[in-house]
């Protein structure tokens, strides 16, 4: 092009967007042959456009290289369900108690009817996924949870114990996406229900994962919930405890964030928390420079 044209606006889209192929390209080499564990689930699963969006960045992370591993819940798609065949959901400090009937239709809805369709709608994206849930080749090994401190009996509720990772890094390493639902099975071969977020924790931490990310519906932690101007962008292990201790997270963010950092203290290098209702978050954070959503870290002293 002469040095005297005048660049329109559509050259100039060309060349933005070649900038961010560019901006990405450091984090794609930092992370290739890396694996990564990818939380979906609740409220961030109902939109089918944004669903797309977040398969597209996972079929996206395999072909560059990178190794991620889906693990999903399903709390909205089991209550209807359950309502529809006339069963009441019970929950107690933010944890389902599962009766025998319950435990039946967890097991349908998430290793049957969700499990598959997110592994077909990869599939339409020209990934290689494979459904699994924790009863496969003794992916997700538990025991009963015991009664909890009130006395409360939770039910077909597991503690994991053991992941099979030789399997995943099989199959990571043959080019297909594990996308596990998380329903865990026993010494019996008994079927149990497992938090979701707990699920992803404990199969980052046995796998050693370079990143774990909990996409959820909101932007991350933040010092006053419903300012997003106060959000973490980072959070310390130990900063995150001071919070929890002084009631800045509360509720439901407590159990998510412990999560986060019992991965931490287990070996995985880096978690987040991002807001799944956004087109495209897992590449919005993994490979741009100024990222979103809440990280997860250890002190510069001890991640050294």
């Amino acid at each position: 092009m002469p040095k005297d044209q005048i660049v329109d606006n559509t050259d100039l889209d060309f060349i933005n967007k070649a900038n961010i192929l560019i901006e990405a390209l450091p984090y794609i080499q930092r992370l290739w042959g890396k694996t990564i564990v990818i939380k979906y689930g609740g409220n961030a699963m109902v939109n089918e456009d944004l669903t797309r969006k977040i398969l597209e960045d996972v079929t996206l992370l395999k072909y560059v290289g990178i190794n991620p591993i889906l693990v999903h819940g399903g709390g909205p798609e089991i209550n209807a369900m359950l309502s529809r065949v006339g069963v009441k959901s019970e929950f107690h400090n933010g944890l389902r108690i599962t009766d025998d009937a319950t435990m039946e239709i967890v097991q349908m809805v998430l290793a049957g009817k969700l499990n598959k369709n997110i592994a077909a709608q990869i599939g339409t994206l020209g990934g290689k996924a494979i459904g699994l849930c924790g009863k496969d080749a003794g992916l997700i090994q538990v025991t009963k949870k015991p009664p909890l401190a009130d006395g409360v009996d939770l039910g077909h509720v597991g503690d994991i114990i053991k992941v099979n990772t030789k399997l995943l890094n099989t199959l990571c390493a043959d080019e297909y996406i594990p996308v596990i639902s998380t329903v865990g099975v026993d010494a019996a071969g008994e079927s149990y229900n497992i938090n979701a977020d707990t699920a992803a924790s404990a199969i980052a931490t046995a796998l050693k994962a370079e990143k774990l990310i909990f996409l959820t519906d909101i932007d991350g932690v933040r010092s006053v919930p419903d300012d997003p101007k106060t959000l973490f962008p980072i959070l310390t292990v130990e900063k995150a405890r001071a919070l929890i201790a002084d009631g800045t997270i509360s509720g439901g963010m407590i159990p998510k964030v412990n999560s986060c950092v019992d991965a931490i203290e287990k070996g995985v290098r880096r978690v987040h928390i991002l807001n799944g209702t956004i087109p495209h978050p897992i590449i919005l954070e993994i490979f741009t420079d100024r990222g979103i959503g809440t990280m997860f870290e250890k002190p510069k002293a001890a991640a050294q």
